[in-house]
């Protein structure tokens, strides 16, 4: 037997590592290659993809209505369970932005919450079917194209089927407006989850100029950041009159997992209520009906219905320190702008210190159209009719809320920017070391 050397470990019986027969036929290991779209073998038919992923997206954002409805209608009198799923798809269209006409007049007020559940749904199937035929990071226009136009077609589909299942036995709902308002909102939601996973968004704003994409992100900044205060408002308000709202949810004789339901139907509209908030806050303000008006500086209203929502409007105009309100969507655009500034001095080369004044202003102008666009399409979707009476008119104006929106945007965005600029160090010092 050989003496074992140390770099050559031994095996039981006395043969090395090294010593053992070569299989010189054997395949090499393979090693994956990276993938930029995704294997052939992998990919799916662009149909069969768009499909499942329609059908995926109206399952999740239907079932929670289902849930709701339910809810509301347990233990009420003649129901059945084919009426409340009947029922249920009817709000499910009418999330969609569908009217529904009924006996007592058309029915047009989305709740928001399930807009936005669907629109994520129909982001996500976007984002599916775009790998599913491999245009992942592929940044391929066209595909991705493709892949939001078929899940438009499928959910079309599918919003037409709805509107011949609830108008069978319950009220009329218009099979092409169903079909062309799901098609629309199928394509436009897809679009932005398949423009994402196909690296598109990266090549549009790499081609776009510096101040256009700041002008954008500053704009969507302040109208989220009015948005948001237009919320905080709406909740206090509510918080407020909790007592009238809690008796308008006792009022309804359904139990208490109807008034569960009545309660989640209640947080469905929320979304639009704070919409609403932030029209107010901004002057333009809402109507409640035909003939009604609630502004800051108006508060006109007649007989409402129970809706425990209804519970926090203003009892009149503001005075004293209500009247700090008026402030508020000044200050969303300045703090708009303060992001702005401090993002521009930390991408400024200190060279182009004469240009700095101009990459600044010229996106905070720019700034205030987006959040006026952002804010005039809410508000535009976040009203509708409830009858044919005097609740016909409900909801703020959007080009109303827009325009208004796009001039104190501006406004409160160039005075921010302005600011921070000159009361900071410029971005040659920012970037200058101590020892210097």
């Amino acid at each position: 037997m050989s003496p074992v050397t140390p770099d050559r470990p031994s095996r039981p019986g006395g043969v090395s590592a090294d010593d053992r027969p070569v299989d010189r036929a054997a395949p090499a290991r393979r090693v994956p290659a990276p993938r930029a779209g995704g294997s052939p073998r992998g990919r799916a038919p662009l149909p069969v993809a768009a499909g499942v992923a329609a059908c995926w997206a109206a399952l999740t954002s239907y079932l929670p209505v289902a849930i709701v409805l339910g809810l509301v209608q347990l233990g009420a009198d003649g129901t059945t369970v084919t009426g409340t799923l009947r029922t249920a798809l009817a709000g499910w269209l009418l999330g969609h932005g569908v009217p529904l006409h009924t006996e007592t007049g058309p029915l047009g007020l989305a709740p928001l919450a399930l807009t936005v559940l669907a629109l994520w749904r129909l982001t996500r199937a976007g984002v599916h079917v775009s790998r599913a035929i491999g245009a992942r990071d592929t940044r391929s226009p066209r595909r991705a194209l493709l892949a939001a136009v078929a899940v438009g077609v499928a959910y079309a589909l599918l919003g037409a089927l709805a509107a011949v299942l609830v108008g069978t036995g319950g009220p009329n709902v218009s099979l092409i407006r169903a079909g062309a308002t799901f098609a629309a909102v199928g394509t436009l939601a897809a679009l932005v989850g398949a423009v994402r996973i196909t690296a598109v968004t990266r090549l549009l704003v790499t081609r776009l100029p510096g101040p256009v994409r700041d002008g954008v992100r500053t704009g969507l900044v302040a109208g989220l950041l009015l948005l948001g205060a237009g919320a905080g408002a709406a909740g206090l308000a509510v918080a407020t009159g909790g007592g009238d709202a809690a008796d308008m949810i006792g009022a309804y004789r359904t139990g208490v997992a109807g008034q569960a339901g009545i309660t989640l139907v209640s947080v469905a509209y929320a979304p639009n209520a704070a919409v609403w908030s932030t029209s107010y806050l901004l002057g333009p303000g809402f109507a409640v009906g035909t003939d009604t008006a609630v502004r800051t500086s108006e508060v006109s209203v007649g007989a409402l219905p129970a809706v425990p929502l209804l519970a926090g409007l203003p009892r009149g105009p503001v005075d004293g320190f209500g009247a700090l309100l008026l402030a508020v969507p000044v200050l969303a655009g300045m703090v708009a702008g303060w992001l702005l500034a401090r993002r521009v001095a930390r991408l400024a080369v200190p060279e182009r210190a004469a240009q700095r004044w101009a990459e600044l202003l010229a996106p905070a102008v720019l700034a205030g159209p987006v959040a006026g666009v952002v804010l005039g399409a809410a508000a535009a979707v976040s009203g509708g009719p409830l009858g044919a009476g005097r609740l016909s008119q409900v909801g703020p104006v959007g080009w109303q809320v827009g325009a208004v929106a796009a001039g104190v945007i501006a406004v409160g965005t160039l005075l921010g920017a302005a600011a921070t600029r000159a009361l900071t160090r410029s971005p040659a010092q920012l970037t200058r070391s101590p020892a210097q």
